[in-house]
This record gives structure tokens, sequence and C-alpha cells, in this order.
């Protein structure tokens, strides 16, 4: 079992905070001591929303469970007939979503 281990001095924990109608920030470092907490918040602030966008442009970093994060919201929302989009991907992000061969699951659906 994976166990949550004290974040680097310095480090800023992950943030969702809402930014408008159906638009939201992701901040700080999002990683595994962060991403289930930010799962469920996100999941409860997308519910009832139709599309959401999601600027990435504050993440100072992100690792594997950070991209796992994104991938769970983006699967979530397609299995429940709504959209996420992200904005302003990191280029480390991008490039582990590529060589995760995931990369298509940041992007919107297509057709909708």
């Amino acid at each position: 079992m994976a166990q949550n281990l004290p974040p680097p001095e310095g480090a800023v924990p992950g943030r969702l905070a809402a930014a408008g109608a159906g638009r939201f920030e992701l901040s700080g470092e999002i990683g595994f001591n962060d991403a289930a907490r930010l799962l469920a918040e996100g999941d409860a602030a997308f519910a009832s929303l139709e599309s959401v966008e999601v600027d990435l442009a504050r993440i100072t970093r992100a690792d594997s469970a950070g991209l796992a994060l994104l991938i769970e919201w983006s699967l979530a929302a397609r299995a429940a007939g709504r959209a996420v989009r992200y904005s302003n991907v990191p280029p480390a992000v991008a490039s582990l979503a590529g060589i995760s061969d995931v990369a298509e699951l940041l992007e919107p659906p297509s057709g909708g």
C-alpha cells in the first residue's frame, strides 16, 4: 500500500480553484500526496457541469499521480457524457502523457 510522504520543504500543495463559469485552475505540485484529495474535489465540483475547462498553467510540478488525476477526470467526464478540456498543459505533463501513450485522454472528445 502506498504511503504518503511529507512533501519536500517549500512544496506548494496542489489546489483546485473555481475561476468562473465552468472554469477551474489547478495549481501547485500535483502528485501522490494530493491526487486523491484533488480527484474528490474535482468530481464534486464538476458533477453538475456539462463542460469544464481546467487551466494547468499554475502547476509547478506533476508526477505520474498528477497525470493519473487528469486522466481520471477525463474518463469520468466521458463516461457521464460530459467534457473536460485542459488548457496550458505544461510541457512536462504533455511529455509524460506522450510517453505513457495517453495523450489523447488530455484532449477534448471528438465529435462533441
